[in-house]
């Protein structure tokens, strides 16, 4: 087992020693004057996981697809990259209004039961209970989550997930008690947050009611498309969603991932024309079975990253691997809550990789970097350089180097 080792780190010792103070002694320090017996804890990661279901008419199998695959993405979010994971998880969809051109009249339709309300959780029957999300430590996990992805296929054909996340993650749901018809509750304080929008068709998402994009029965149109301009931008969703907030006033870390109407082969978007005995569709560029491009969701994916690691095709035969990466997005953070470190100076974090491999790191060596606890909040780690966390990593724990 190889161990890799920080210079300045066995330093520090030493030029304590030298010096004519002790650190010990300086007004407001907070290093001990002996070693400690108990190491520094790390505390559970807690992760709350909204997925976006495509409740169209097209979208049964795929609906299916995600379900199936459910067993890997739950094993990959427990094993958790060496850190134990506290997770939850709501299912809304992409219902929230629909305006169309139907037999030469207009028509527009609302969906208040959805529009970024969690979902109820179906019990064994298929009817709703109370509960609007499902813990990790829930007994029934992979069963109840296998029944709620299954939102049916009675939705919009305007999909608008980046609208319906909007409205699921802000005033007046989040303030809202789930019993009163609200989210509150949901997102909690210290929690990171990860969205996953399943859909085979464009995001068509705006802020103003009607919306400002008018669909039409034909099939070889993509109004959502053409209309791009009139919706809210891209920038301004990704900037809410950045901008998310606890209610102790920290900063939220968002993840996103997109299951979407993007090529098989190199995850581009690019509106085609497929035309079939059944008529002309438009579809996005090697994905047969999606309903337009999917040039929004490949520009919100990366906006979080730019390797569009987080970005997959609804086309695919098997979801597995897809929400397997989407797992090892959720489980691995580059940051980790620790409490009873005295000083971060004393700081030393051994990451042990899959091969066995112990990689030392330190704030010191310039490794790591710490943020100090605040009023209701912990204190937090933050990986960096050569420390940053590997989805296999085994183990995560932090020490102090003791000067006596």
């Amino acid at each position: 087992m190889k161990l890799k080792t920080r210079t300045p780190l066995l330093l520090l010792p030493a030029l304590w020693v030298a010096s004519c103070s002790s650190p010990v002694d300086e007004a407001g320090s907070t290093l001990p004057g002996k070693c400690q017996s108990d190491a520094p804890v790390v505390a559970p990661q807690k992760t709350d996981i909204l997925f976006v279901i495509d409740n169209s008419g097209s979208m049964a199998e795929e609906q299916a697809g995600i379900a199936t695959e459910l067993p890997g993405f739950i094993k990959t979010l427990r094993e958790g990259g060496g850190v134990t994971q506290d997770f939850r998880v709501g299912v809304i969809t992409t219902s929230v209004y629909q305006r169309i051109i139907y037999q030469g009249r207009e028509q527009n339709k609302d969906y208040p039961g959805e529009s970024g309300h969690l979902q109820p959780v179906p019990d064994a029957d298929g009817k709703p209970t109370v509960d609007r999300y499902l813990e990790s430590s829930d007994a029934e996990l992979l069963e109840r989550f296998q029944r709620l992805v299954k939102q049916g296929t009675s939705g919009s054909g305007q999909e608008a997930p980046f609208e319906a996340a909007r409205l699921a993650l802000s005033e007046p749901l989040t303030g809202t008690p789930i019993l009163d018809g609200g989210n509150g509750g949901f997102l909690r304080d210290d929690a990171r947050l990860l969205v996953v929008v399943v859909t085979d068709e464009e995001d068509c998402s705006s802020d103003v009611r009607p919306p400002p994009v008018v669909l039409s029965q034909n099939t070889a149109e993509d109004k959502c498309s053409e209309g791009a301009d009139l919706l809210k931008s891209v920038d301004s969703y990704f900037e809410f969603f950045r901008g998310l907030r606890d209610s102790k006033g920290a900063r939220r870390e968002v993840l996103w991932a997109t299951v979407g109407p993007v090529a098989l082969s190199d995850k581009r978007a690019e509106l085609i024309q497929d035309r079939t005995p059944q008529g002309t569709f438009v579809r996005n560029a090697d994905c047969p079975t999606s309903y337009g491009p999917g040039y929004r969701h490949r520009a919100m994916a990366e906006k979080f990253d730019s390797h569009f690691e987080n970005l997959d095709s609804i086309c695919r035969e098997s979801y597995r691997d897809t929400l397997l990466r989407i797992a090892e997005l959720a489980a691995v953070s580059q940051s980790v809550d620790v409490v009873n470190l005295p000083d971060p100076r004393l700081a030393q974090v051994e990451l042990t990789r899959a091969s066995g491999e112990v990689e030392r790191c330190s704030v010191a060596a310039g490794d790591l970097s710490y943020e100090p606890s605040g009023e209701g909040r912990s204190a937090r780690i933050y990986f960096g350089g050569d420390c940053l966390r590997r989805a296999d990593d085994t183990k995560v724990e932090v020490k102090v180097i003791c000067a006596g």
